[in-house]
């Protein structure tokens, strides 16, 4: 259970919920059950935010605007992936 390489922290955690910051604004939350060197990965249980933001032309005011929805079954392209953040584990 040694991390020695970025992929081990992935490998380790396999069957448990990730978070994942995607390119254009995406985020999801699932169980990661795969993936490969490339990042390319497909999660389980998938709950997906996008995240909008529009100025009003008028006022100049910035409104945002999060959407949510629950995916059953996810593959992600590695290219778009920014972050991973394993599950928080507790000593």
């Amino acid at each position: 259970n040694t991390v020695s390489e970025p992929l081990d922290l992935i490998r380790l955690s396999l069957d448990e919920r990730i978070f994942v910051k995607l390119r254009q604004d995406r985020e999801v939350r699932g169980t990661l059950h795969a993936y490969d060197q490339h990042l390319n990965m497909v999660l389980g249980n998938v709950e997906e935010t996008h995240i909008t933001t529009t100025i009003d032309e008028r006022t100049y005011e910035e409104k945002v605007q999060v959407k949510t929805r629950t995916i059953e079954m996810l593959f992600i392209r590695g290219d778009g992936v920014i972050l991973v953040s394993p599950p928080l584990r507790t000593a």
